[in-house]
């Protein structure tokens, strides 16, 4: 079978022989088809390789993304766990007005004793996804505002409850002790302790606020003078009737504002702090006596 050639003339610039290439048609048809593949192959590469450019580009803005909303998610976490420590605080604030009202706390709701709690087991979160991540912070989260919606609504029905009752009872909080009489450092608490003078234990029926002399005695609640004194262990004191069964006391003091059957308001000012007495530096001794029984003054602190 004859073959056929394709010639190929070759001329060279510097005008030298020129050159004759023969190549069989059917090479040519395979070359041909070789080179076509080879710009078909080159083609792909320079397109897959700008597809991946851009995948690399994409994954890194979402990786910025996502780091992004990783901070916003941990702030409003953040926020989340402030309000709940202001929640205890308001709880604590709770509790101290119902002890000075003298009423039950309201009944939680049995929704509010079974809150869901989930998440994933500690040492399986590290084998977790940027986006299960995400989602289980976000999940906390919502269990977590969830929770504080339930705690808040019983906290608003709890304050509502006792404004109605204070308000109802409002000569009885006035004429309640419910302030420190004076600022200052609290240098002996109410119980057993060892007396300064003797070195015996002996039960001290009040507590110790240290100052300088001349600091402010402010009445701690409404109420009445009923005495006004030099005693050998209370040196200067006043003791005022709040009513109710109620009494307080005073020590130590420097200086008198008051005289026996004048009407006091909480904040007034009774006195000055001394050192006069059985005393071995510039404080006031301060009592709560009720229905004849002395009590821990401190448990009736508000602020």
């Amino acid at each position: 079978m004859n073959k056929r050639f394709l010639t190929f003339i070759v001329l060279p610039s510097d005008s030298s022989k020129s050159k004759k290439i023969k190549v069989s048609q059917n090479l040519f048809r395979a070359g041909s088809v070789v080179f076509g593949l080879f710009l078909i192959i080159c083609a792909y590469v320079v397109i897959d390789y700008g597809s991946m450019k851009l995948q690399v580009k994409d994954h890194g803005e979402l990786k910025k993304e996502n780091t992004s909303q990783k901070i916003e998610l941990q702030a409003l976490s953040s926020r989340v766990n402030d309000v709940e420590s202001r929640m205890a605080k308001l709880k604590t604030f709770d509790k101290k007005l119902r002890i000075l009202a003298n009423i039950e706390a309201p009944v939680k709701p049995a929704e509010q004793e079974h809150t869901g709690m989930g998440g994933p087991v500690p040492d399986q979160a590290y084998f977790l996804s940027v986006e299960e991540k995400k989602k289980a912070l976000i999940d906390n989260m919502r269990s977590d505002i969830t929770s504080l919606e339930g705690e808040t609504r019983l906290q608003e029905r709890s304050f509502t409850e006792l404004q109605e009752h204070l308000l109802s009872q409002s000569s009885i909080l006035a004429s309640t002790p419910s302030i420190m009489p004076a600022r200052g450092w609290l240098t002996s608490t109410f119980g057993k302790r060892k007396d300064p003078f003797t070195g015996r234990k002996h039960k001290h029926k009040g507590v110790d606020v240290a100052n300088r002399i001349g600091t402010a005695i402010h009445a701690p609640a409404d109420g009445i003078v009923t005495r006004v004194a030099r005693l050998p262990q209370f040196g200067k004191m006043v003791e005022v009737n709040h009513g109710y069964g109620t009494k307080t006391r005073y020590g130590h003091l420097s200086k008198i504002n008051v005289k026996v059957g004048q009407k006091i308001k909480r904040g007034e000012k009774i006195a000055a702090m001394g050192n006069t007495g059985r005393s071995t530096g510039p404080h006031v001794h301060y009592e709560i006596v009720v229905n004849g029984v002395h009590v821990n003054p401190y448990k009736y602190i508000v602020n």
